[in-house]
């Protein structure tokens, strides 16, 4: 199996306490639009999505599939909780930075009271 240099960044976190970004966590189009947005601005590619609302107040599951890997989250309003998943590979160049960067992002947007973190490097 051939190794890369950069073959992958994956970090997750959940997201505790989320009093900001209710918007977030029930409307699925603003969910889509503001993940589609961090994704694009941090310069990666979306090639697929699918987002999904559970009704009205009600959390949102989304996913978009990116050339690089994915970005996926889910939300619970109900118990102020947010999972985030981004995963980028880096078989061309090393996208960490960019990866930080969406997932700094949401996690600004929601503004948690605590954050659990996990970092992945993926070979």
């Amino acid at each position: 199996m051939k190794r890369f240099a950069h073959s992958g960044l994956h970090l997750m976190a959940n997201l505790h306490e989320v009093d900001l970004g209710l918007t977030l966590m029930t409307r699925v189009d603003h969910c889509q639009h503001f993940c589609r947005k961090v994704v694009s601005d941090a310069g990666l590619t979306i090639v697929g999505e699918s987002f999904y609302g559970f009704g009205q107040g009600q959390g949102v599951t989304g996913a978009l599939v990116l050339a690089e890997s994915h970005l996926t989250i889910h939300t619970w309003p109900e118990s102020r909780y947010v999972t985030l998943d981004v995963f980028v590979c880096n078989y061309q160049e090393d996208n960490s930075d960019k990866a930080s960067r969406v997932f700094e992002a949401v996690i600004a947007a929601f503004s948690p009271g605590h954050v659990d973190r996990f970092e992945v490097q993926r070979a």
